[in-house]
């Protein structure tokens, strides 16, 4: 077994502390994802803790994207299963969902509203100094009132991360969360990341930016194809 949230062979083991239990959030176990009758990446285990930040690596077309649908549900491996709490997340979709924010490559937003509606839609028990605050950590005041239709593929992102400003759910799982955002915004929400962990959350991410420093440990998932060291 390797200590430290090392990597090896396509697996991950979470530091196990003697004499105590570890407290498993989502368990991931022999993931196969195979696209184009092309094998991404198999036999993938690891689990995730309250307090991780996780983030995937591999280079382009190694399968980041397909190991973050298939972890948030929203596709299935080829082989091998995903837990939440000890439990297959497929026998407990909705309760596994109201658990989860998952921002995916596309903002997941509603075009025909303002930045201001789709998180007051989102997030309907926010209050407006919520909302507000959410929309200033982004960079989107003075936006609050146009239609999202009109904003920057950048500024459509931007009202996407506002939701994890917002959120409760303990698991957020971020496709490239970094993209569209300047220095300022990078910290701002790597800052939050430390935040949310630091209260029991956990983080899985992609990003093809190097983390800035945090001050807390980063678990690094690098995915190769089979064979590959």
């Amino acid at each position: 077994m390797l200590i430290g949230g090392q990597t090896a062979c396509g697996m991950i083991y979470h530091p196990i502390l003697q004499g105590a239990t570890l407290f498993l959030m989502l368990a991931a176990k022999n993931l196969t994802c195979v696209r184009d009758e092309r094998t991404l990446f198999s036999d993938l285990s690891f689990t995730v803790a309250p307090g991780d930040l996780v983030q995937i690596d591999g280079a382009n077309g190694a399968g980041k994207t397909s190991l973050l649908r298939i972890l948030a549900g929203l596709s299935r491996g080829e082989e091998g299963e995903v837990f939440w709490q000890q439990q297959s997340i497929y026998r407990q979709r909705e309760r596994y969902h109201a658990s989860l924010l998952y921002l995916g490559h596309q903002p997941g937003i509603k075009a025909v509203l303002t930045p201001l509606e789709n998180l007051s839609f989102y997030h309907a028990g926010a209050s407006q100094a919520q909302l507000w605050q959410a929309l200033e950590q982004v960079e989107l005041t003075g936006y609050e009132a146009v239609p999202v239709s009109q904003l920057s593929a950048g500024q459509q992102r931007r009202v996407a991360l506002a939701r994890l400003w917002l959120s409760a759910a303990p698991l957020w799982i971020l496709d490239e969360p970094l993209t569209a955002l300047d220095k300022s915004g990078v910290a701002a929400l790597t800052a939050l990341f430390t935040h949310h962990a630091g209260r029991g959350g956990a983080v899985i991410l992609t990003t093809h930016q190097d983390l800035p420093a945090i001050g807390h440990q980063i678990t690094r998932i690098r995915l190769t194809p089979p064979g590959e060291v």
